[in-house]
């Protein structure tokens, strides 16, 4: 009987401790900011066949990334304790033919960022809300939205703060707005 209590004491020891360890482990937050490794950046501004929404950017699924382009490029840079990095899909069309299809996510790691009032002082120097965005529903989440402007292109750009230091936008043309609702949905960290 001895026996049995203690090959029970001892199998139930790492039971225990696994069960003890998964509260703690869920305790701990996400990666702060999930930012490319070297090897990712390597060869950054080159354009290449569009990656596909999964392997596009470390940390970032785009589950909902329409057809139709050609092209896609990783974008990063850091600077004053920020770091963004970014993918933008596009076809082969000029940037200023309005059937131009182009879609930008960008991940923008600001520690100061947890509301997202914030985001119109957000400190980039491409993609800033200063075009009075207004805050609106859009695939689920509360964002702020605003027109594309000459430097990011026609469209609608959005953003959110998905947590506390980590804030995401999407710019999509005009021929992907109406998509830009399961698009937004569709990003997760």
């Amino acid at each position: 009987m001895r026996t049995k209590n203690v090959l029970a004491a001892l199998t139930a020891a790492p039971l225990a401790a696994a069960l003890i360890a998964v509260p703690a482990q869920a305790a701990t937050a996400a990666p702060a900011c999930p930012a490319p490794t070297k090897a990712e950046l390597k060869g950054l501004n080159d354009s290449e066949p569009p990656a596909k929404g999964t392997k596009a950017l470390r940390g970032v699924r785009v589950r909902h990334l329409p057809k139709g382009f050609t092209t896609g490029s990783l974008s990063a840079s850091k600077y004053d304790g920020i770091t963004e990095y970014g993918y933008d899909w596009s076809d082969n069309r000029d940037d200023v033919d309005l059937a131009h299809r182009s879609l930008w996510v960008r991940v923008v790691c600001w520690p100061k960022a947890t509301r997202l009032s914030q985001l119109k002082k957000m400190p980039v120097t491409l993609g800033t809300f200063a075009n009075n965005p207004k805050v609106v529903k859009l695939g689920g989440r509360t964002v702020l939205r605003q027109g594309g402007d000459g430097a990011l292109g026609h469209g609608r750009y959005v953003g959110w703060v998905e947590r506390p230091g980590v804030v995401v936008t999407v710019m999509a043309s005009q021929p992907l707005v109406p998509e830009l609702a399961a698009i937004v949905r569709g990003i997760k960290l």
